[in-house]
């Protein structure tokens, strides 16, 4: 799963993804300060079953501190987004393209108000944020809707004779843009749409239709983003000029500093932590005193930096994913190796255990009998949807 962070030029989209993933990749206050993708890794909480009883657990793939399970995340930082990009405006194209594989967006915005569409410098409140919302939105949707149009009636038509179904030429039209054909199901379902004679759709309804995909398979939240130089009435002014988007304010560079402390030995903190501490007063310096102080205010006032709580409300609320855990001992929670719950996969909630053992490898998909819930030791069918935090046994034919 790749979440994309997107949004106009020098809003602090790559301070946020080097907060998440500490990767330091270029940052400054010019646009266009990236101009390549930027992939990197970082990790949501959940709690770890080991806590219930039966041993500590032998991490694999997400690292577990006091309890709590650290699962990874892929992000991908791409270059800024400027009005006319699905034309070929700034890095438009290339831009668009990044996106592709991304499941879902974290659009990052400047909730002061001070850059404009083209990412310069401007006074504070000479912008408005929910414009940046807005115009990101059009570019999205002109951008799928320029890939369904290209020969559109004439193939259309095509399946329309032949009485292919039009969910599987749709879904062939967008192969590149990584969405399932449920998500082509569920945009169809929501439009107005004939689904017997797809070559009658206007350029107007497969707008329509782009922008019903685009809510359904590509789902965005707002990160509204440098919080610590506003107020809170902005953010919910914000919130009430977008809609139905979620708004999380953010204070990325607040967070940056915080975890590149954290990593120098300077502070005790973790990510998404209420509060942090300072280790040794003694070996900061007059500037940093100052910067901990500022941060401290962000805390005060908005009761966290924003940052981990964007991600996990990206990933647990909007792309609707869930962690499981896949073991070979269902008594012991072990796996092969004696490792107990080695490994925290994400996957989408109500996942069918079946298709669970399709992610663990093909082959145990292929030859599925049956899964084991871990905790009630009871059989699960190929159908049975799994809950959050299963620990799972699949058994199948070797």
């Amino acid at each position: 799963m790749e979440v994309g962070v997107v949004g106009k030029p020098n809003v602090g989209k790559s301070t946020l993804f080097n907060a998440w993933t500490l990767l330091d990749v270029p940052m400054a206050p010019y646009p266009f300060t990236t101009l390549e993708p930027h992939r990197g890794v970082s990790a949501v909480r959940v709690p770890c079953p080991h806590t219930e009883g039966g041993g500590p657990c032998t991490p694999g793939n997400a690292k577990c501190v006091d309890g709590t399970r650290w699962v990874p995340v892929s992000i991908v930082d791409v270059p800024g987004l400027v009005p006319g990009a699905h034309e070929g405006k700034g890095l438009g194209h290339k831009f668009l393209d990044d996106l592709r594989p991304a499941d879902g967006f974290v659009q990052v915005v400047d909730l002061t108000g001070a850059t404009d569409a083209e990412g310069r410098i401007v006074a504070p409140g000479s912008s408005d944020p929910s414009d940046e919302v807005g115009f990101l939105e059009e570019e999205l949707v002109a951008w799928i809707a320029e890939i369904l149009g290209r020969d559109f009636e004439r193939q259309a038509r095509g399946v329309e004779l032949e009485g292919g179904k039009v969910e599987e030429f749709l879904g062939q039209r967008l192969t590149g843009l990584s969405i399932p054909t449920p998500s082509i199901l569920a945009a169809l379902r929501g439009s107005d749409l004939d689904r017997d004679h797809p070559g009658r759709w206007s350029a107007e309804q497969r707008v329509a239709f782009a922008r019903e995909l685009l809510r359904v398979a590509k789902p965005r939240l707002v990160a509204a983003n440098k919080c610590d130089r506003a107020a809170p009435a902005q953010a919910a002014a914000l919130a009430d000029r977008i809609g139905p988007l979620p708004v999380v304010p953010t204070a990325a560079d607040a967070e940056l500093t915080l975890r590149r402390a954290t990593r120098a030995g300077l502070v005790d903190y973790r990510p998404g932590d209420p509060q942090f501490t300072v280790r040794a007063a003694e070996k900061l310096t007059s500037g940093q005193q100052a910067a901990l102080a500022e941060i401290r205010k962000v805390f005060e006032g908005w009761g966290s930096t924003g940052v981990q709580r964007a991600l996990e409300s990206m990933v647990f609320e909007r792309l609707h994913q869930i962690v499981v855990y896949p073991v070979e001992d269902e008594t012991h929670w072990t796996d092969g190796k004696g490792r107990r719950l080695p490994d925290a996969l994400l996957v989408p909630a109500g996942i069918p255990a079946r298709a669970l053992a399709y992610r663990v490898h093909t082959d145990l998909g292929e030859g599925f009998i049956r899964a084991i819930d871990g905790r009630t030791h009871r059989a699960l069918a190929a159908d049975h949807p799994l809950a959050p935090n299963s620990v799972v046994r699949i058994v199948s034919r070797k």
